[in-house]
């Protein structure tokens, strides 16, 4: 059974910082791309950042360009997203996926087939 585990959201102060981590287990992520993706109330859902198979190729949505970093550890099966100049629309539940098939950064959520179960983040003015 493969499981995607989030962890590391919470409450944080407008100009804060938080780490989210997404350990991945019942299968290796190392060949396939993965992406965060965040869903605030009321909004559908939207992709914020996704890394290439190696890690050297990277999306970042442009509202978090300059603010967020996705990176991953093959050897760990784990993808990160470090957060950082948090703004209150940044408050959203936040999502990890990867793709059972593709190895190049995308944006579609309709190309990953497994998915966390979400963090909260949540960013106070």
């Amino acid at each position: 059974q493969v499981q995607l585990v989030e962890s590391g959201g919470g409450l944080v102060q407008a100009g804060g910082s938080l780490s989210l981590s997404c350990a991945a287990s019942g299968r290796t992520f190392n060949g396939n791309v993965m992406g965060w993706f965040r869903q605030a109330p009321g909004k559908e859902r939207e992709s914020v950042a996704s890394i290439s198979a190696r890690g050297d190729s990277t999306y970042l949505r442009d509202s978090v360009k300059g603010r967020f970093t996705i990176s991953r550890d093959n050897a760990k099966n784990t993808v990160y997203l470090r957060m950082n100049n948090l703004k209150p629309e940044d408050t959203a539940v936040y999502y990890c996926a990867g793709s059972r098939t593709f190895v190049l950064p995308t944006n579609l959520p309709t190309r990953y087939q497994y998915w966390g179960q979400g963090t909260q983040v949540t960013v106070s003015s």
